[in-house]
């Protein structure tokens, strides 16, 4: 009896060892590595290849970043012994803007309650030190792509600051604001709240008795000046931010005009040469003799810009807008403009999201994506408030979420708002259409501000940082990796992904795709 009990517990054993060999020796492989990754870049101790980085805030002062599975949909890994994947060593609170550098796998994390930006190695999953220190809660701060030069603007102190290798330098800018580096660490601007001037960095050459350039508003140090500020020659009305051209040849500045105060929205084309940190002025930049460097267009430069200009995106044959024009009854309506880049002419105006627009990317199946903030403030939500009022059902052009997606295929633009929200008057028979996933504040038909915008590159989604937490959306096309959720399937565009699996505890600030086949994917 006893043989016979031991003979089947052998057998049971044995069983046993060939069942759980069958499913880990020729079952699926969860996670496997390539055996060639992506330029070089080396299997993260995660293990995740496509990897979103998202920022949060536990209550202002605490918080930290946290590393998702984009493929998966996943906060921790799919047996579920790990809860989630927190970048080491990070725990800055108010985290609201990454800087995401996937070509040298870095990122850097700008915490506002501190004002310091800490250096995220990619390859390690964990910070490796402080790039920069500033004053806490700076108006805006800019990174350059190989770490070696960082900005903020100090609005409240009137001082942008410049940190580098050699130390960090803050000089007198009264009201500024904004900054902006262009990707080869060669151009830095400021830019001055309700001003029509543009303001930017020069580098005097080392020697024992440096020369303040002409117009100079500040050098520092005050001994030995290394950085001048200096204003920039050119037309601008109340320019708010200004971005560059992938070649390299051309900075766009960015005049708000009406939603900042001024006068009339419009981009000034500046050569980008001509605005780098070495080019000192030999007159004052104001003095009507002063070289400009503004482009020769087959227009009048600036170029005017009707339906408003805060962000803009290129394709490298067509400029894409995004502002907010100014209408009668005194309200902003969220619009984008197409510019052609050969003729410079407005070939279009869409209507899309209200609020101050600040992201705007390229994602998989020929769509463009925008996110903005204080989207309930404008005639969206006027127009919902009178369809109400009606006693009607709110239609799509009342929608006044944040998110904006463009479907650039076709001869038109096809342009969406997500979640895509119907509103029903109390009383009335209809059924509301409500957002999927609300966020803590449980308004069942608008998210909030968007503040983070991320493309999962190939595989047919976006993430963002919406309304304080991560929502995903499908951009159109066949899912296809056996490891995606929603594979075999071809979900509509803007689909939004169930983001149980993947929430965040606390408030998110930002969201980046780590694993982007380069720097200009984010």
């Amino acid at each position: 009896m006893k043989i016979r009990s031991v003979a089947a517990r052998l057998y049971a054993g044995l069983l046993l060892t060939v069942v759980v060999l069958s499913f880990t020796g020729c079952g699926q492989v969860l996670y496997k590595a390539p055996q060639n990754n992506f330029a070089g870049r080396p299997i993260p101790p995660s293990g995740l290849l496509q990897r979103v980085l998202a920022t949060y805030s536990a209550n202002g002062i605490s918080g930290g970043a946290v590393i998702l599975d984009g493929l998966r949909d996943l906060r921790g890994n799919v047996q579920n012994t790990i809860q989630q994947y927190p970048v080491n060593g990070f725990s800055g609170g108010s985290a609201n803007i990454i800087f995401n550098y996937p070509e040298q796998t870095t990122g850097y994390i700008y915490s506002a309650s501190n004002g310091t930006v800490s250096t995220v190695n990619y390859s390690k999953e964990s910070v490796t030190g402080t790039a920069a220190s500033f004053i806490a809660n700076p108006g805006s701060v800019a990174a350059s792509p190989d770490g070696t030069r960082f900005v903020a603007a100090i609005e409240a102190g009137g001082v942008l600051m410049i940190s580098d290798k050699n130390g960090t330098f803050p000089m007198n800018l009264p009201n500024v604001y904004k900054v902006a580096i262009n990707t080869g660490n060669t151009v830095i601007l400021g830019m001055v709240r309700n001003s029509n001037t543009l303001y930017r960095i020069v580098k005097l050459d080392a020697t024992s008795n440096p020369v303040t350039p002409p117009g100079a508003v500040d050098c520092q140090p005050l001994i030995l000046p290394i950085y001048c500020v200096v204003p920039v020659p050119g037309t601008f009305d109340r320019p708010s931010d200004v971005s560059f051209s992938v070649d390299g040849s051309t900075a766009y500045v960015l005049n708000c005009g009406p939603e900042c105060g001024g006068t009339a929205a419009s981009i000034t084309f500046l050569q980008e040469g001509a605005l780098t940190i070495n080019v000192i002025p030999k007159v004052n930049p104001l003095d009507p003799a002063a070289p400009s460097p503004a482009q020769v267009l087959p227009v009048a430069n600036p170029v005017p810009i009707p339906g408003g200009v805060t962000t803009v995106l290129s394709d490298g044959t067509t400029l894409y807008i995004a502002g907010q024009l100014l209408l009668a009854n005194g309200l902003f309506t969220g619009t984008l403009s197409t510019l052609n880049l050969n003729t410079y002419k407005v070939t279009g105006n869409y209507s899309i999201s209200d609020g101050h627009h600040s992201k705007m990317l390229f994602a998989d199946d020929n769509t463009l994506w925008i996110g903005s903030q204080q989207c309930a403030n404008g005639q969206r939500a006027a127009l919902a408030a009178q369809q109400l009022a009606a006693h009607q059902s709110t239609t799509q052009a009342a929608n006044y979420n944040c998110l904006t997606e463009v479907t650039l295929s076709g001869a038109t633009p096809t342009v969406n708002i997500f979640p895509a929200v119907t509103q029903v008057p109390s009383g009335a028979t209809a059924t509301p259409v409500m957002v999927g996933y609300p966020n803590t504040d449980q308004n069942a038909y608008y998210y909030g501000n968007l503040t983070g915008l991320c493309w999962v590159q190939l595989y047919h989604k976006v993430f963002t940082a919406y309304g304080g937490q991560v929502h995903a959306f499908y951009t159109g096309g066949k899912i296809v990796d056996q490891n995606d959720p929603g594979v075999g399937t071809t979900p509509a565009v803007g689909t939004e992904i169930n983001n149980a699996n993947f929430t965040v505890q606390g408030t998110v600030l930002d969201v980046a795709y780590m694993d982007a086949i380069t720097n200009s994917a984010n």
